[in-house]
């Protein structure tokens, strides 16, 4: 039978995700909370429900419909009682303003592959391929494991964005069937990492080390936090770990922004960093200069 996971984003006409035109896979679930986390809609491993206030047309279609009763119209606006919320999706289906949106959706393999198969086109066009993200991908590994077979049946391009935080297996069976892994590392000290992210970076670095041994691409993205990881000790350590794999892998130093900040708000909750400001273009030369000085392939960017 077709493994089942839960997807809370299917994007197409991805560039930042791997080579080419891309369609990439969101899978929702992730072991790590990273302050800065661009897609908040992805951590829990259930489903949740976004709201857009800028959308609210203030019809109270959805009020009623809510098994719960966790919405109220007042003439203040909408308001919604989260501890009620069992993330049912009924709202969203009733608003005619698409003002709530179902971030987690129940989907078979099958019916990724639907999805992924109406781009092979543009794959062909263009040297893409499908990538899968998060969240965390290898959190659900068994329909992670078939998708990434029957793409490899089909030709495509396969790529997987991930965390390294995962069982080494999961991780060893995801390369010998990818591509390209896109290999996140936050911090290269364990106690910065945990306080940031949640969770030691022990495994990431342990995994990455296995990783290497398989014959696959890797590429080391550092998303670059203004004062947790573009101090010059962080990158002289950075360097050092890529240094030691048996192959070089490229570096990307993806500049931190606010865009995500909204999303925070939409699921009702804090962001931590909206105080922190866009990573300095400079600097970002700069740290990659220091890279490239050890004979490292450094990318700005995804």
């Amino acid at each position: 039978m077709t493994k089942i996971g839960l997807i809370f984003d299917i994007k197409k006409f991805s560039l930042h995700d791997g080579p080419g035109i891309r369609t990439t896979v969101f899978f929702k679930g992730c072991p790590l909370h990273c302050l800065w986390c661009h897609n908040p809609e992805g951590i829990k491993t259930g489903p949740e429900i976004l709201f857009n206030p800028g959308r609210c047309i203030a019809c109270s279609q959805c009020v009623p419909v809510c098994p719960r009763k966790a919405l109220t119209l007042s003439d203040g606006g909408l308001d919604q009682d989260h501890k009620k919320c069992t993330a049912c999706g009924a709202c969203a289906e009733a608003c005619p303003a698409e003002a709530w949106e179902l971030a987690g959706k129940r989907m078979t393999a099958d019916q990724v592959m639907e999805a992924i198969e109406q781009d092979i086109p543009f794959y062909r066009q263009s040297g893409g391929g499908v990538t899968f993200s998060g969240g965390e991908p290898l959190m659900q590994p068994e329909i992670l494991l078939e998708l990434l077979d029957r793409c490899g049946k089909l030709g495509l391009h396969r790529a997987v964005d991930t965390s390294g935080y995962a069982e080494t297996e999961a991780l060893l069976e995801t390369a010998r069937r990818a591509e390209l892994l896109l290999y996140d590392i936050k911090h290269t000290d364990p106690g910065k990492h945990l306080e940031y992210t949640g969770v030691s970076n022990q495994l990431v670095l342990d995994n990455l080390a296995l990783a290497t041994r398989e014959n696959i691409e890797i590429k080391i993205r550092v998303p670059v936090i203004p004062g947790f990881n573009d101090d010059s000790g962080n990158i002289r350590r950075l360097g050092d770990i890529a240094l030691a794999l048996p192959r070089h892998p490229e570096i990307s130093l993806l500049p931190y922004h606010s865009a995500a900040g909204h999303k925070y708000l939409q699921l009702g909750r804090d962001y931590a960093l909206r105080q922190t400001k866009p990573q300095d273009r400079k600097k970002l030369e700069t740290m990659a200069r220091e890279l490239e000085g050890r004979g490292l392939l450094v990318k700005i960017g995804g």
